[in-house]
């Protein structure tokens, strides 16, 4: 049986503003009206002989993943919650020992969340034919085969032919070139770009890491012995992930191993690390301009131009990217895509919550939206699903005003619990324990008018949560 292990770290910043560190790109609907991430899971879900899918993501974002997985009908998936990032090697090691725990040894199909593959069928056709060299102990990877010299991936060279298979044996694996060398390696036809997708089974997997990188195989065997399960996610301690060294599954094996191998993916490949390549895998209008929401264009070309919250107007642009978000907008010229990283290191520097928050900020029983703010009031429109429950809180420093708009609140304040309808409100005054509930079957809309001397979100002390969230730190 193939179990597919799906990899969601990364922040995605070269795609800011629409990615931040709170909503990155694995979790948006780039291409498709699936996100990355649902477009990876349904990926794997069509193969032969296929398993429930391991998911390994940032505790931050748990609760997107499962429900995003829940939306295309993936309900058993199980996911390991990683306190901190330590790249893909001790990721998977850890995928590995927990698919092992119960004296199992499935092969593992390890890939990344924010990949774009359109031709299914090419994808599956590559993951049967390396299954063969997974079965025989190889550690396979999918080499992409290159349609131009690219800069921005790695390299890796083919050598012989495993016998019988549609495989071969790996020469070596080469870093990001600059153009004459990326140019070469394409007219020679012996090299492939480095997918970062791979399917072995767990054991040979483990048994290579302890030969080539023995302190992060125990490292993740102590992580692995004292995980815990809190609600239908496998929590790992922090303290125990952070003394892992930090590597990737190219440095640690790929890269020493004698058994790698490589298998050709014939199908259409990005992995969408700019928005240049976001331009390249989407098809475009008569003037290659790509579009999204609504926008009107002039006498432009080669551009992607994507509208979030209102019209965007375009006039005699060539080659650039603009990018609308309700609360920042990027041009840029695609020629500097790469360049966008370093704007969010600069706003992250001076501490711009544009780089970790959308205006709409995403929580499991729901999302808000600030509509209005200033140093001593904060308005929001809050947007709660069916059967979604806030926690029972308190806040130091805020009193809060609700105003139903849509739909039944249960709103329990302090001792008593009373029901509120449309066009009604409460008054939750500073210091009073509250809680918010929807026990309709429609979402429950709702506008709440903060004030007071902090309006932080950490000023919330937590007493339930149905959730498991801990209470943030108090001003």
């Amino acid at each position: 049986m193939i179990t597919p292990v799906l990899l969601c770290g990364g922040s995605g910043s070269r795609l800011w503003p629409l990615s931040r560190n709170a909503y990155p790109k694995q979790l948006l609907p780039l291409v498709s009206s699936n996100s990355l991430v649902q477009d990876t899971a349904l990926r794997a879900k069509f193969l032969e002989n296929v398993t429930a899918p391991l998911v390994i993501c940032h505790d931050e974002y748990r609760f997107l993943i499962a429900e995003q997985l829940q939306e295309v009908g993936i309900r058993d998936a199980r996911i390991i919650l990683e306190p901190v990032r330590r790249n893909t090697a001790p990721a998977v090691a850890v995928a590995a020992l927990q698919l092992c725990s119960d004296g199992s040894d499935p092969i593992m199909l390890v890939m990344p969340a924010d990949n774009v593959i359109r031709d299914r069928e090419k994808f599956h056709q590559a993951v049967n034919e390396a299954t063969v060299l997974a079965e025989q102990g190889y550690l396979v990877t999918f080499g992409v085969v290159p349609t131009k010299p690219e800069t921005g991936y790695g390299y890796i060279k083919k050598a012989e032919l495993v016998e019988k298979t549609q495989g071969y044996r790996v020469e070596k694996f080469v870093e990001k070139p600059d153009l004459a060398t990326a140019e070469k390696y394409v007219s020679s036809k012996a090299y492939f770009w480095n997918s970062g997708i791979f399917i072995f089974r767990a054991s040979a997997f483990l048994a290579e890491l302890k030969k080539y990188a023995p302190a992060i195989l125990t490292a993740c065997e102590n992580v692995v012995a004292n995980a815990k399960t809190d609600l239908d996610f496998i929590r790992i301690r922090e303290s125990d992930f952070t003394a892992c060294p930090s590597d990737s599954i190219d440095y640690a094996v790929m890269e020493h191993t004698q058994n790698a191998a490589v298998v050709p993916l014939t199908s259409d490949w990005s992995d969408v690390g700019s928005w240049s390549a976001l331009w390249e895998v989407q098809e475009g209008d008569e003037n290659g301009n790509v579009t999204l929401g609504d926008v009107v264009i002039e006498q432009s070309s080669n551009s992607y131009l994507r509208a979030e919250s209102r019209m965007l107007a375009v006039i005699g642009v060539k080659d650039h990217i603009v990018v609308e978000t309700p609360d920042a907008v990027l041009v840029a010229h695609k020629d500097y895509a790469q360049s966008v990283k370093e704007i969010v290191t600069r706003l992250t520097k001076n501490q711009r919550r544009e780089t970790e928050l959308h205006k709409r900020v995403y929580r499991p029983w729901g999302h808000y939206e600030t509509v209005d703010q200033s140093h001593c009031f904060q308005v929001k429109r809050i947007t709660v699903k069916p059967g979604g429950r806030l926690s029972l809180q308190m806040h130091h420093f805020r009193s809060e005003h609700w105003v139903v708009v849509s739909g039944m609140a249960t709103v329990t304040r302090d001792e008593e619990t009373f029901v509120l309808s449309a066009n009604e409100s409460t008054y939750i005054p500073v210091g009073v324990k509250h809680r918010l509930e929807n026990t309709g079957t429609d979402n429950l809309e709702l506008i709440e008018v903060q004030s007071g001397t902090y309006l932080g979100e950490d000023d919330i002390v937590r007493f339930e949560d149905v959730y498991g969230r801990a209470t943030p730190e108090v001003v």
